[in-house]
């Protein structure tokens, strides 16, 4: 199993919403996390906020990992967002981005957050499961293609 599986409750996958910028798709994963997992939507935007502020967490190709650390948490959550329409996202190769996969992580849970990052970006680079995770209709079938994915780890 991957990382990502093991955090992502099929509660906070939501497929082709209404999002009409950055600002408004960060506010709908902040709801999501509030609203499933207990935790304050407020902080979760203003986290999420300041990471963008240091630089966009747009990958290119249509995705991005909005990602912060926040005080408090007790344990790493993610959520999958597909936007109905693709948004501006600053992403490197210009384009506007369409999938936002996002994580919060405890505030000092420093290996952790990066070998979430490292499995997510590996994930999201390959064109055929970006494809999948473009079309896929409901919730569960994401959810389970999520699951089934296996990232390439280093040999021990």
């Amino acid at each position: 199993m991957n990382l990502l599986a093991s955090l992502l409750p099929l509660s906070n996958v939501e497929l082709d919403i209404d999002a009409r910028d950055k600002g408004a798709a960060l506010e709908r994963a902040a709801q999501l996390f509030e609203n499933n997992q207990g935790l304050s939507g407020s902080r979760i935007v203003e986290c999420l906020t300041a990471r963008e502020q240091l630089g966009s967490t747009g990958l290119g190709k249509g995705v991005a990992i909005p990602h912060g650390r926040l005080r408090g948490l007790k344990r790493a959550a993610a959520a999958i967002i597909r936007v109905k329409e693709p948004i501006e996202f600053d992403s490197p190769d210009g384009q506007p981005v369409w999938l936002l996969v996002v994580l919060l992580v405890p505030e000092h849970a420093t290996q952790q957050h990066l070998e979430i990052l490292s499995e997510l970006a590996q994930m999201l680079s390959e064109p055929s499961m970006r494809g999948q995770l473009q079309t896929i209709a409901q919730p569960a079938a994401l959810l389970a293609t999520v699951a089934a994915w296996e990232p390439i780890r280093p040999a021990a």
